[in-house]
């Protein structure tokens, strides 16, 4: 019955990009998404294998706060997504006096991990609202 969530904000790296790569992790177990992310080659899997394992730690620190018992080979990825963060404007000199706008765009990668206890409760709850 542990949740936790994990954020890194500003990571220079195109949210398209980066959505091509959580969207490998959605829904697997922590420690198979980190096996995922540990040889997948593009460059967006360190930033993200990096919010996995800090997610884990995070889940661990609240089971150990709360007094809860965790087995981290029960957490899975229960979201993932990426959002887009500011985008750093920069110009680049052309021909004839010109210049080239480059737009180096940033993301927000949100984890949220979870243990099968909580997501069978918050079906419930969805289905108690649903069948009012």
């Amino acid at each position: 019955m542990v949740e936790s969530i994990a954020r890194v904000r500003h990571i220079r790296v195109t949210p398209q990009k980066a959505r091509r790569v959580v969207a490998l992790i959605k829904g697997k177990q922590a420690e198979e998404a980190l096996a995922i992310l540990k040889f997948a080659p593009q460059s967006a899997s360190e930033p993200i294998y990096k919010l996995v394992a800090s997610a884990i730690a995070n889940a661990r620190v609240k089971a150990d706060k709360d007094g809860e018992y965790l087995d981290e080979q029960d957490l899975y990825v229960a979201n993932a997504y990426v959002d887009e963060g500011t985008t750093l404007k920069r110009f680049q000199p052309r021909a004839q006096g010109r210049a080239f706008q480059i737009k180096k765009r940033t993301s927000h990668i949100t984890v949220v991990l979870s243990t099968p206890e909580v997501a069978e409760t918050a079906e419930a709850g969805k289905s108690k609202k649903a069948s009012k």
